[in-house]
This record gives C-alpha cells, structure tokens and sequence, in this order.
C-alpha cells in the first residue's frame, strides 16, 4: 500500500514537473525580446530644416550660390475621395524657395556649373536658367569671386552645395571666395549645411602655405572630418580671409546627424563622382591626377580604378573614351591595365597603397609625377618620400604632429559629435 501510494504521488509529481516546465518554455517563447534594433532618425539636411531659415529670407531679395547638389525632401498633403494622402517629393532649393514667394534675384554657380554637367576645369560662361529665367553666374574661371556689382541689390546670399570632404575638391574654395565677397560688401551669408560623407576621417599632409591654390587654400589636411558648415566657421574663426575680416555667418545645421553618420548622396555632386564608392576613394585616387595614371575618367568607373598603357598586363583593363565630365580623358583610346577597386567599400584612412604600388610597377618613374602633384598633395614632401621609397609607415608617421595641431583647432568649430 505505502509503495503504490508513493508510486501515484511520485507519477503526480512528475506530471506537475513537465507541465510546468512547459508553460514556463511557452512562456519563454512568447516573452517580448528587447534586442531589436532602434530605428534610426533620417537625417534632416539644413535645406530641409526650413523652419530655421525661411524667416530670414522673407522680404529680402536673395542670391543662391548651388548646383544640381541643392536639393530637399519635401511632403505634400493630398485629399483623395475624402482621405488625405502625404507624399514626399524631391525639389530643387530654387524652385523650393520660389514656391515659398522668396524673391531670388540670381544664381551663382561653382566648377561643373547649374546643372553640374561640366568637365572639371571647364571654362564656364554666365547664362539664364531655363526653367525660371534667373541669371547664372559663373564662380569659375576669372571669377571665382563674386565681383560688388554681381552683389548689389542682394540683402543676403544663401549658400548650398554638397562637399565631399577632401581639401582639393573646390566647393570649400568657391565658399571662401564667397565668404571673401560678402564680407567686403557687408552682405549675411546663410550656409545650408550638409552632411559630409568623409567626415569620420582627418588624416593626409598638411597644406604649405607657399603650395596654395584653387585645389588647396587652408593649411588643413587632406581629409579634414567637417561639413562645409563647419568649415566656414573655421574660415571665420582663424582669419583665413583677405585682409583676416570676417563674413557676417549663420550656418542652418543638419540633424540627427554625427561625424560617424554613414551619408548616400542622393545626386552625384560632380560628373566623375558617380556614388558612394567614387566617393569614398576619390580622396586616395585623387593624387593620381597629379601623375600619368588614369583613374577612370572616360570610364564609367571614374575614381574607381586606376592604371595606364604602361602597367604590366593584368586581369583587369580599359579604354577611356569621351563621356559627361570628360571630353578628352586621358589615354582617350587607348588600352590601359590596371586595377578595379570598385568593391572598396567605406574607408577609415587616407590610402597610400595603391599611389605606392603604382609608382614601383611605372616603367619610366622620372615621368611618373608632373607638377600638379604638390598643389594636390598640398606639399613636395610626398612627392620626394615616394620617389625615395619611404614606406607607407613612415610616410605617415611624418603628418602626425601636423595632424594633432589641427584637431586642436577644429574642436573650436565642430558642430556634430565625432
């Protein structure tokens, strides 16, 4: 009898067990998880942060100096059978801000023009935009300053164009030259600010002063880690202008926005940066220019490879041919070997490797650099370490005090976190 009793209670108790076992697994399995990713805020570019500008261009008459690259999300509210319906749409700063009845008077262009269509260096000439039948003026050229009679009448000039971080692109020299303009004509300048898809990086050679140019104008390195809006503040802060007078500045920031913010561009910002990649290695390829290796242009991998008829065959090649953004490539015709980089994705440092590796394979080196090379490069030191075979190592070692001076300086203008 007390074995049989304690043979039920023991099968009772075993029962109890997995029953339990089994709501606390169901339970387990329908308890909510809490590692589910946190979604992310667009970023709100400063064209788009509307809220923060409108006001100041009311009743004023307004200059805009931008390009294909200005452009803003928009919503647009629709009634249908009885339901409103938002949509988004895309729209130029211009067309934006005529719908808005801010009265702009004129347009100012930068290298590539309006539309952006022009190859780099292009002579371009003042013109009317088709669509609203403002007058263009061309920064570029012989006049890469606004000249006081292009200003008068202007009560503020807006400013929006989209940088890709690299001190040689020339949207942040055609931004000093403006703010050069309006400082001497006692006219605001609002910046539109906008991210920088390179901005997690701050690495290259310091610009030498007695190597200044269009491509280089600010003892800033290569990759210098700021929106434009933040580099205009640099240019105001030290005293970068003619004469160290300083522009009447308002920068409209992004938001939800950090230097570490991966950014696509919606619009390709200049005819051989054709996405993301481009983009990303352009600072690294661009020193090629400054030598007698292709990268890309005549291609539609422009900044996306590089090589030349010279280089030992490999098992990539190309033939540059005329195409937008390049009328007469280099090696226009003519079969180049070289190497695809296209699959390179987001980079974390200036590369030297393939400058390097190009220069060690050219059969003729006394020919490999011509004298645009220190205006990029922004000094001849480069130049001479590469000729010298120093290693990447070295080469590098030798920015870095330069580097840690001018992280110093920029901490005073940074408007995002790093």
């Amino acid at each position: 009898m007390i074995s049989q009793l304690s043979f039920k209670n023991t099968f009772l108790l075993l029962v109890i067990l997995l029953f339990s076992c089994g709501n606390n697994n169901a339970a387990n399995e329908k308890a909510p998880t809490h590692n589910k990713p946190i979604a992310t805020p667009p970023i709100i570019t400063g064209a788009e942060n509307t809220e923060a500008y409108l006001a100041q261009l009311s009743n004023k008459k307004v200059g805009i100096v931008t390009n294909q690259t200005g452009i803003l999300q928009t919503t647009k509210e629709q009634n249908i059978g009885g339901a409103t319906l938002t949509t988004t749409e895309t729209i130029h700063l211009v067309d934006f801000l005529i719908q808005k009845n801010i009265n702009i008077t004129k347009i100012f262009a930068p290298e590539h023009g309006f539309r952006g269509t022009a190859d780099a260096g292009e002579h371009l000439k003042d013109g009317k935009d088709v669509k609203t039948g403002l007058p263009i003026i061309s920064l570029y050229g012989n006049n890469k300053k606004p000249k006081s009679e292009q200003l008068k009448g202007l009560d503020v000039l807006v400013f929006d164009l989209q940088d890709v971080g690299a001190r040689f692109y020339t949207y942040i020299s055609t931004l000093h030259y403006v703010m050069e303009a309006c400082a001497e004509n006692n006219i605001p300048l609002i910046v539109l600010d906008r991210p920088n898809p390179n901005a997690h990086i701050i690495d290259g050679p310091l610009l030498e002063k007695e190597n200044k140019s269009f491509v280089g104008m600010h003892p800033v390195p290569v990759l210098y880690g700021m929106t434009i809006g933040e580099y205009g503040k640099m240019i105001n802060g030290e005293k970068w202008l003619n004469n160290d007078i300083q522009c009447q500045l308002t920068v409209i920031p992004c938001k939800n926005y950090t230097h570490q913010s991966f950014y696509s561009l919606p619009v390709k910002p200049s005819p051989n940066l054709p996405n993301d990649n481009a983009i990303a290695l352009y600072p690294s390829l661009c020193f090629f220019e400054g030598t007698n290796v292709s990268v890309g242009r005549g291609t539609n991998l422009q900044f996306q490879l590089y090589g030349a008829p010279f280089f030992p065959e490999t098992d990539f090649s190309f033939t540059p041919a005329p195409n937008e953004g390049a009328k007469n490539p280099k090696y226009n015709g003519t079969l180049c070997h070289g190497y695809n980089l296209s699959a390179t994705k987001r980079l974390n440092k200036l590369e030297l490797k393939w400058l390097l590796n190009a220069y060690k394979i050219a059969d003729n080196k006394s020919d490999f650099f011509i004298s645009f090379f220190t205006k990029l490069a922004g000094t001849k030191k480069l130049q001479q370490q590469i000729a010298q075979g120093l290693s990447e190592t070295s080469i590098r070692e030798s920015w870095q005090k330069d580097l840690d001076t001018f992280k110093t300086i920029r901490k005073q203008y940074v408007i995002y976190e790093d």
